[in-house]
This record gives C-alpha cells, structure tokens and sequence, in this order.
C-alpha cells in the first residue's frame, strides 16, 4: 500500500481538474448569447432557452456513461473525449448560422456530452486522493472551476459577441476549449492500487477512540433501491431548477437595473456559483451535508424573490444573484460529497453520474416554464414562485434526511455497541 504526506499529485490533479471546469463553464454564459440573438433569427423565448436547457439535460445524461467509463480506463481520457465534444459543438453551432436547429444540436447536444464527459472526470480523479475529512473541500474547489468562469467568459463573450457576432464567437470558443481542456486532460490520473491517502486529522486522534467507519460501497444499481438516494436525488433536482433557471435568464433579467452592463450580473453570479461551492464544501465537512443543504435552501427561497420585488434596484439585484449563485453552487460541491459519503467510492463516478440526472431533470423543465411564461405573459414571475417553493421543499427534505440518517446512525452505533459488550463485558465499544 502506498501513503503520502505532501501529496503532490492530488494537487496538481485538483487544479488540473479546476482549469478543465473553469472551461467548461461556457454553459453559464448562455444568458449572454441567448441576449445577442439577432431578432432577425426569428426565434421565440422558449426557443432561445431551448439549446442551454437541453445542454443541461444532455450533460446530466452523458455522465452516466463518461463515469462508468471513468472507473474503467480513468478520467485521462474521459476529459480528452469531453474537450473534443465541446469543440466540435461550439463550431457546429457557429457554423449553424441563425439555424434553431443547429445550435440545438450543437451547443444543446454535443456541447452537452462534452461538458458531461469533461465534468466527469475532475471531481471522482481529485477526490480519490483525499481523506474522507476533506471530501467536500476538495469537491467544493474542483467544481469551483465551473462556477466561477462566468467572470472571465462573460465579460469576454459581450467583446467577442460586439465585435464578431454570435456565430464567429461560437467558432472562437470551440477552438480555444480544445486546446484548454485537451491539455489539462493529460494531467488527470486515478491514485496507484492500495493508495492510502495521508489524514492529518486521523493523525491527531487521541489514542484509544475509533475512526470513522467506512462507508457501504454500493453499486448503481443497489444505490437507486435505497430511500436515501431518491431523497438526495429529489433535493439535487429542486436546487438545480431554481439556480438554473435565473443562470439562464440571469442577463436578462437584469437589463432594467444595470441595462447594457447587464452581463456584470452573469459576472457576480459566477462568484457566488463559485464561492458557494468552496464555503459550502468546507462548512459541510464540520456541520454536515444535510445540515448545510438546509441552510442553503432556505436562504435561495427568499433571495429568487427578490428580483420579482426589485428588479429595478441594481444593488438588492446584485445582492440576490451573488446569494442565488452561491446557495446554487453549495448543490454541485455537497451532492458529490454525500453520494461518496452515503455509497462509497468504488463505484462513485458511475453513483454520482446517476446521481446527477436530478440536475438535468431540474435544467430541463425550469427553464423552459420561465421561457414559456415570458411568451405567454411578458414576464418570468411564476417560474420565479415555483423556484421559491420548491426550496422550501427542498429544505423540508434536508431536515427529513437529516433525521433518517442520524437515527440509522444511532441504530447501528447501538448494535455495534451491543456486540462489543456481549464479546467483552465492561469494556466501551470506541476503547478500552
């Protein structure tokens, strides 16, 4: 078995893997091209929304089988397939013209397998050479990538987007995010067999008291059986919706309070989304994920509300989207960390790639009732309700599991005590 202490190549494995998401972030930018369509283009609003919602769902789907594959022959590869299939459908759609169909197939489905196949080998990779006591930080800070490159690609996309058009600018990012997600690709690598990554924690334990047990290594298809995964599933789905949904409507959304500098929400989004993922990590490895999940969904119930009340208001706007990308982005580093938490690793890049359809359920239908509402109404209001209500759900479902798990927890302490005791009378199950 092997065991390090400076543990180099997970870090290079983690900010590999950081790099790649910080690529493959182009998905959050869609509210600033969507914003650029020529009315020319014909297009309605539904069917604006339409390539990122299908994106989102695409990408859900495809990391089932890029984590399987993931398992199989590593994440090198899986992340250069996923840089090659994000090109080719930024080029295609830039190539498409003002054709509906060609941006759903290229951004909507290629950019999807691509994106999904990328993202699902960066977080299993880095996690696997970590400590169960730093799962969430280190999630928390690949999946940061993701979140935060709206703050270089937005800002980027309205250059490009004023000086190109939207076709060139497409054509431009399939280029560049071969060359970036193809390079950093070859530095991702699975931990050698019997790799026993070093805890500083497990180090300072007083002698005498019991480290924390395993978890149940569990396949795909024994993990979908239990009620703990639908539950985790349901959550991730509600959380994915509602951020979802005001990423995508996140510049236009706010042209009334900051008009033609409305892609600096789509910036400050991005930092929330980001910094979300790293705090959320971090807080869930003390507090616990479920705990932490609460806390975040009860805080986004409130927050989608506040550009329905003052949308006008370029502060309380801002305010809202940095809330909302980070209560959205605490879901992308929490669920990673609870799926190892709860079904182990053996199998966690396929688990979680299961896992994640509930993402790609809630990018699907969200955003395109918000899409829908504006043609029929002129306004995104009742998209913005639904969201609300489905994060007080959501919150009452994080508590729910919360209860479930600690009283499983509690039953099995009880039994593993019961046993201690009967084999040595007098002696405490966690020392002598």
């Amino acid at each position: 078995m092997t065991h390090s202490v400076s543990n180099k190549r997970g870090w290079l494995v983690t900010f590999s893997g950081t790099g790649i998401n910080l690529a493959l972030g182009v998905l959050y930018t869609w509210s600033v091209i969507k914003a650029a369509i020529p009315v020319e283009w014909g297009w309605t609003a539904a069917q604006k929304s339409d390539p990122y919602a299908i994106a989102c769902f695409v990408f859900a789907i495809a990391m089932i089988p890029a984590g399987r594959l993931q398992d199989k022959i590593g994440p090198r590869w899986v992340a250069t397939i996923g840089g090659v299939a994000v090109a080719l459908g930024c080029i295609i759609a830039g190539l498409a013209g003002s054709s509906y169909i060609g941006f759903v197939i290229g951004f909507g489905v290629f950019g999807g397998i691509g994106i999904g196949f990328g993202y699902a080998a960066a977080t299993p990779a880095a996690v696997k050479w970590f400590p169960a006591s730093q799962t969430g930080m280190i999630a928390g800070l690949v999946v940061a990538g993701f979140g935060l490159a709206s703050v270089y690609i937005a800002p980027t996309a309205q250059a490009l987007l004023g000086a190109f058009g939207v076709s060139t600018t497409m054509i431009i990012f399939g280029v560049a995010f071969f060359v970036i997600v193809v390079t950093l690709a070859q530095f991702l690598r699975n931990p050698p067999a019997g790799y026993i990554p070093f805890d500083a924690k497990a180090e300072q334990r007083p002698k005498g008291t019991a480290a924390s047990r395993p978890p149940v290594e569990l396949e795909w298809h024994q993990m979908i059986r239990t009620s703990n995964f639908w539950m985790l599933w349901t959550m991730y789905a509600f959380g994915a919706a509602a951020g979802l949904m005001v990423i995508g409507s996140a510049a236009s959304m706010s042209q009334a309070a900051l008009g033609p500098a409305a892609f600096v929400a789509v910036a400050v989004l991005a930092v929330g989304n980001a910094g979300g993922r790293v705090l959320a990590g971090v807080v869930s490895d003390i507090i616990g994920r479920q705990l932490t999940l609460f806390f975040a969904f009860l805080l986004q119930s409130g927050m989608v509300l506040i550009p329905l009340r003052h949308g006008d208001d370029s502060i309380a706007l801002l305010f809202a989207v940095l809330m909302i990308g980070a209560c959205y982005g605490a879901n992308l580093a929490l669920f990673p960390a609870a799926t190892k938490d709860h079904f182990g690793l053996k199998s966690f890049g396929l688990n979680y790639g299961v896992m994640f359809t509930a993402w790609g359920v809630g990018g699907l239908i969200l955003p395109r009732i918000a899409g829908m509402a504006k043609d029929i109404t002129g306004k995104e209001d009742l998209a913005f309700y639904i969201a609300s209500g489905l994060m007080v759900c959501g919150a009452l479902l994080a508590l729910i599991n919360l209860a479930i798990t600690r009283g499983q927890r509690n039953k099995k302490q009880k039994t593993i005590t019961g046993k201690d005791k009967s084999i040595h009378p007098g002696r405490h199950a966690l020392g002598a």
